[in-house]
């Protein structure tokens, strides 16, 4: 994001990383970071699917996914403690623009909707 007039305009779609990875028992659990990773490039290749407008993806990690680098079209943010607590913090700092939590965890859901976010969950994006 750099501040131009387009990317406030932009759904900013934050996507809580081990909620969404965790949602599919698919042997994520012996390489979480290696999980993050896959998360990562298909949000970069796919977006938000179903939506038409601009995006920015935003994917937070935590514990053993951090480290996981950011790529184009995909800013990763390492939460230095809960990751649930990193995306309500971006989401109270989005303001009024508007913003997408991607996420099934129902604590976060309710957080992050007190503060005027909308929530999805994990399927969104995992196709």
């Amino acid at each position: 994001m750099d501040g131009s007039p387009d990317d406030t305009a932009a759904l900013l779609v934050i996507v809580d990383g081990a909620n969404v990875v965790g949602s599919v028992p698919d042997g994520w659990w012996r390489d979480r970071r290696g999980a993050a990773e896959r998360l990562r490039d298909r949000l970069a290749a796919d977006g938000l699917p179903g939506h038409s407008g601009a995006v920015e993806i935003v994917l937070v990690v935590e514990g053993a996914a951090r480290g996981v680098a950011a790529v184009p079209g995909v800013r990763v943010e390492a939460a230095p403690g809960s990751g649930d607590d990193r995306i309500v913090e971006l989401v109270a700092a989005a303001g009024d623009r508007p913003r997408l939590v991607v996420t099934a965890d129902r604590e976060l859901r309710r957080r992050v909707t007190e503060l005027g976010a909308d929530v999805t969950g994990p399927r969104s994006v995992r196709g």
